[in-house]
């Protein structure tokens, strides 16, 4: 007989998809809630904790909460491991549900004074060249007895690799990731219980050169920014049966050789011998560090996440073997091969195709080149990159001996290990491969940090990127963990006048340091956007100091006109008629664009002191936006209720930050930004600012058939322009291919770059209707407003409470919407053609309305 009972699902600790060597003493809880039963909501939980089979806490709370929860019980001490069971209690004291699966949530070392190990490199003199062969480092430990259990903790500089007994010991992709390695160096918590032996045991650790020794940036970049010589922190620990407990560590007894990597870098790609095995051991060196900057890991790491089959193998005109993967996409080759000892081949990457050929130019300097010498191996020999990563579509093959054959070769895909939550269909199938685009642009570029592009001589965490996307980002994958992340580290590289990096982490290059707007503004939106998502005031609290920094140092230059005219921006970036080599070159004013979003920042640092109880800061920052928005006006709107800046991204700021102070100056806007884009016959004229605003502008208006009209123009500037040319991923210029399938001539063309793609927010919010009405989806608001000529869209998300849906079908005037709201939530449904909105609990609920 099937049990309809509420039961207790999805137990999380903070952030974390795994829960093992976590930072946090006092990791705060969620779970969820299945029940097909109408309207159910929570009125208690209770949390129970297991330490070594015994109840060590319980806690009983009369309360609907269940996101991001108090930790019940004493602080998490280093190495801690706890087990937590949650169970419920439903309307009128209904309950309680069986205890949940029980979640084991075990810290990491969160004390300095935990490191007892040595950081270790070569003791060889490095080449000159120090980017050539990276080491491996060895040490070997012997248990003396029965082992319950095992825990290795390791980091490095450079990116590494652990192998215990010739096995890995994990599943990470370019450990320890990227950080500000000055301050934030995570280290990472392996379980290598089950790959222990009785007896001798040998860790081997590969090193390559990574963000911390490779070369970063364009224009040439730079190397050795973080310091020039590779090491490893490797600290063993394992529990014996009889409850005690011993420590090894890398230190001075271990050894070091060149390993089968003759070079290796995340823009040059890796050159590997196979018949080099680890010979010439010698020496280590103990290199300094300090612990007190080993940070555990805020969210889940880069993994391996697709393989991929090439759909297609082409003969270039000169001649080469081609493979088409039919996806744009992020990782590297997998090759399996069998050939004569020391016969190469070599792999090349690129994004797109120009008469036929590869397409290397818009790499710029990035060789994304690997190669592979052969062992020799009877019966053949399978390879695939360790430390570096390329963005690509098609690969070029050269060198191979004999034919290729299916599953010779194929597509690794890799990026941070986020959990896919949202999910969005409709009648269009251009609109469905344009929002497909957008899921894979975002797989590509949340690589460790959020980059803005992930195959150039580029890939930097540029701060503008995430924040016109961070909407978009938060409803298709949990990505709180990792731009949390990212969010402290733009914290600690602010500049002490409160200016943002242009990107995070900071490093040289000859692009000026700017304080810009719309980049430097990441720094309060995203942690607001993460807020209104996620439901987690944590993020507003641990970014506070921040957001005040940023928002003051614009006051102290900006001063008593509180117009913000004083500094170089990039205003509205990649406008589309900006010329090829001049990105910058927008039609609205960089001033307009830099004072709306002052006043932007402003009004959401008010409304964040607010909910942090913060009185003072709230009464000040309000008056401060009140004030940037008389300056506004009286600086940019004109006599006649126009703007300046006479442009479609001027009108969409103007109404989505509410700078209009009347009905009537927002009814001009509206009207003047739809009579802008008919005057465009309809095609796009905003760049990175302007984009992910202007269709809700417009709707704000009421002009929902402009809106549509623009989404859906197919050619040259919009967003299914690049739909009709063969994207896979979204672009990061209007016209990066142009209509003869040539490449754009600009210096600057990558054909992923997810900034465009902040439409997609638009299509999950109105097109299909859902939306979050309250922080982490605890209120629904359900508004799609069909139009474009689709008769049918759907929207899902799996929210902090559960799956949320919105679907629609419609037939003539005749509209039918299905809505399934998670337990413990409501939902405002609001349907063209029904007046008033309509509040739902939890439960699938049909509605029938007729549109005019």
């Amino acid at each position: 007989m099937t049990d309809h009972r509420p039961r207790v699902t999805d137990v999380r600790a903070e952030h974390h998809r795994q829960p093992l060597g976590i930072g946090e003493p006092r990791p705060r809880l969620s779970w969820r809630t299945a029940t097909d039963r109408p309207g159910w909501c929570q009125t208690a939980y209770e949390i129970r904790l297991i330490e070594e089979h015994r109840e060590v806490g319980r806690t009983h709370r009369r309360s609907d909460a269940s996101v991001l929860v108090p930790w019940p019980g004493d602080p998490l001490t280093s190495r801690r491991r706890v087990e937590v069971a949650v169970r419920v209690w439903g309307p009128d004291g209904e309950g309680p549900t069986p205890w949940s699966d029980p979640l084991t949530v075990e810290a990491g070392l969160l004390e300095p004074s935990d490191w007892s190990a040595d950081m270790v490199s070569p003791a060889r003199p490095e080449p000159v060249d120090r980017h050539l062969a990276p080491p491996v480092l060895r040490g070997a430990f012997r248990p003396r007895g029965p082992v319950t259990s095992g825990r290795l903790y390791a980091t490095a500089h450079g990116v590494y690799e652990a192998e215990l007994n010739g096995v890995r010991t994990d599943d990470q992709v370019l450990a320890p990731g990227w950080t500000h390695y000055p301050e934030r160096l995570r280290y990472q918590t392996h379980d290598i219980t089950g790959l222990l032996h009785d007896g001798d045991n040998e860790i081997r650790i590969l090193l390559a050169d990574g963000w911390f020794r490779g070369r970063l940036g364009f224009g040439g970049g730079t190397r050795d920014i973080y310091g020039d010589r590779l090491a490893a922190l490797v600290q063993i620990e394992v529990r014996y049966a009889d409850g005690t407990s011993e420590t090894f560590g890398s230190g001075p007894d271990w050894q070091a050789a060149p390993g089968p990597i003759l070079s290796s870098g995340i823009y040059e790609g890796e050159e590997h011998d196979a018949r080099r095995e680890p010979t010439g051991w010698g020496p280590v060196r103990l290199v300094p560090y300090e612990a007190a900057r080993l940070v555990a890991p805020d969210g889940p790491p880069v993994r391996r996440t697709a393989v991929l089959d090439p759909v297609a193998v082409l003969t270039s005109p000169s001649g080469r073997t081609i493979l088409d993967f039919g996806q744009n996409l992020v990782g590297r080759l997998r090759i399996r091969v069998e050939g004569e000892t020391g016969h190469t081949v070599t792999l090349r990457h690129a994004e797109v195709l120009e008469d036929g050929e590869l397409c290397v130019r818009p790499l710029r300097e990035a060789r994304a080149t690997d190669t592979y010498t052969l062992r020799g191996t009877p019966g053949g020999e399978q390879w695939e990159p360790r430390f570096t990563f390329h963005g690509f579509r098609y690969a070029e093959v050269t060198g191979w001996p004999g034919e290729l054959a299916p599953g010779d070769v194929q597509a690794v895909v890799l990026h941070t290990d986020m959990r896919r939550t949202g999910w969005f269909e409709c009648s269009e199938p251009l609109l469905n491969r344009l929002h497909e685009n957008v899921v894979w642009g975002m797989r590509g570029n949340f690589l460790d940090i959020p980059t803005d592009c992930p195959q150039r001589d580029e890939r930097l965490g540029w701060t503008g990127d995430v924040q016109v996307f961070a909407p978009t980002a938060t409803f298709l994958h949990d990505c709180a963990g990792l731009l949390r992340s990212w969010l402290r580290d733009l914290a600690a590289e602010q500049h002490p006048d409160g200016r943002v990096p242009m990107y995070v982490p900071h490093i040289p290059t000859a692009f000026p340091e700017l304080r810009a707007a719309a980049w430097g503004d990441a720094a309060v939106i995203v942690p607001w956007v993460l807020y209104e998502r996620y439901g987690d005031p944590g993020i507003l609290a641990n970014q506070y100091d921040s957001m005040k920094a940023w928002v003051d140092g614009i006051t102290h230059v900006a001063g008593d006109r509180h117009v913000w005219d004083g500094d170089r921006q990039l205003g509205d970036w990649l406008d589309p008629s900006a010329p090829p080599d001049r990105p910058g070159d927008a039609r609205t004013d960089p001033h307009l664009v830099a004072t709306a979003h002052y006043a932007h920042s402003a009004q959401l640092l008010a409304q964040t002191a607010e909910l942090l109880g913060r009185h003072d800061d709230h009464a000040h920052y309000t008056k401060l936006a009140d004030a940037v928005r008389d300056a506004f006006r009286g600086e940019y709107l004109t006599p006649e209720g126009l703007l300046t800046s006479d442009t479609q991204t001027a009108y969409a700021l103007a109404l989505r930050f509410g700078l209009l102070a009347t009905d009537v100056q927002r009814a001009r806007a509206g009207t003047r930004l739809a009579q802008l884009v008919r005057a465009d016959d309809f095609h796009i004229g905003t760049g990175f600012v302007g984009t992910p605003l202007i269709c809700d502008a417009l709707c704000d208006a009421g002009e929902y058939d402009t809106a549509y009209r623009l989404l859906l123009t197919k050619t040259c500037p919009s967003w299914l322009y690049p739909v009709t040319m063969g994207a896979t991923t979204v672009w990061e210029r209007w016209d990066s291919m142009l209509p003869d399938g040539t490449i754009n001539p600009g210096e600057m063309t990558s054909f992923n770059h997810y900034a465009l793609g902040a439409v997609a927010d638009w299509l999950h919010r109105t097109v299909a209707g859902l939306a979050p009405a309250a922080p982490g989806y605890r209120r629904l608001l359900v508004r799609p407003r069909p139009g474009g000529g689709l008769t049918h869209a759907r929207a899902a998300h799996d929210t902090p409470y559960g799956r949320a849906e919105v679907s629609w079908s419609r037939t003539g005037s005749a509209l039918r919407v299905t809505v399934t709201v998670p337990p413990g939530t409501t939902a405002r449904i609001d349907l063209p053609g029904t007046e008033p909105p309509v509040e739902v609990g939890s439960g699938t609920h049909l509605f029938r309305t007729e549109l005019s």
